[in-house]
């Protein structure tokens, strides 16, 4: 392993990586990740950041919390850009570690302009997003082929903090038979009303992962019409993904992650006599 280290790209000083560090499990850390950890002087991390890849940091590196999160007191994202130019500038080798991925509803884009702009040279390194990772944690696929041939992935809040207005709601709940959502608990019974407005089946299935690859992983499976009140009555809360869609009844047969640590049981026909249709 030493080996394949040392082939990795090393970091130069005065140089940020935005790094993509997964839904949670250190194991889905990438190997570039992996081996930014080993070199960065400091790294800037998010709230999702699992404390365990953080225990992979060189020793004497230097953790700078930047997270932000719905509802709570949050550095300001023009700020956390700022400090990454700041810190680069001082000559150190910068780590910006993000759960997820850095392009996937994290801000990443908006701090390479940063860097861009004040002439920082950077690197970016994908990571497993939450939207694909923690579902597989869940037993749930995002795509499988008698159910579905596309997937929308959609953010549940804009800047504002309100439910997206430049969504097309029904054009979502009529076009994609399965629809990921990021930081949609907070709004998710509006949501739920303007799919099916749209056209969805109050009854269609809905799954909530919360807390995704990490010990603390929680799975709560209803439907869209009954989204809010179970949510609400479950006590669940962020960070979670909200899945819709038929894929979510591939868990009786998927959720490989109960099997291995509850002793749960797997159905061999998760569909039963069901005929699967396609909303698209």
């Amino acid at each position: 392993m030493h080996g394949l280290f040392s082939a990795l790209p090393p970091m130069e000083k005065g140089t940020v990586w935005l790094v993509g560090a997964g839904p949670g499990d250190p194991g889905l850390l990438t190997l570039h990740a992996a081996n930014a950890l080993q070199q960065a002087d400091v790294i800037v991390h998010d709230a999702l950041v699992n404390a365990e890849c953080l225990s992979l940091a060189r020793p004497g590196a230097v953790l700078e919390f930047a997270g932000k999160r719905g509802g709570k007191p949050s550095h300001k994202q023009r700020d956390i850009s700022l400090r990454l130019v700041e810190l680069a500038r001082a000559g150190h080798r910068v780590l910006r570690l993000k759960g997820g991925d850095p392009f996937v509803f994290g801000r990443g884009g908006e701090e390479a302009l940063t860097l861009v702009e004040h002439g920082i040279p950077f690197r970016i390194v994908p990571g497993i997003t939450a939207g694909i990772g923690g579902l597989a944690y869940a037993g749930i696929p995002v795509t499988h082929r008698e159910v579905n041939h596309a997937v929308t992935f959609l953010t549940g809040h804009d800047s504002s903090g309100l439910v997206p207005d430049r969504i097309n709601w029904e054009g979502i709940a009529k076009g994609s038979p399965v629809i990921v959502m990021y930081m949609a608990m907070k709004h998710i019974g509006q949501i739920a009303a303007n799919l099916i407005a749209g056209g969805r089946a109050p009854d269609e299935p809905v799954a909530f992962v919360c807390n995704a690859a990490t010990g603390e992983q929680a799975v709560l499976e209803t439907t869209l019409a009954r989204a809010q009140a179970d949510a609400e009555a479950a006590g669940i809360e962020p960070p979670a993904i909200v899945v819709v869609g038929e894929v979510v009844r591939l868990r009786a047969s998927l959720d490989w992650l109960g099997a291995l640590t509850q002793g749960r049981r797997l159905s061999a026909d998760p569909f039963g006599s069901r005929e699967l249709k396609d909303p698209a």
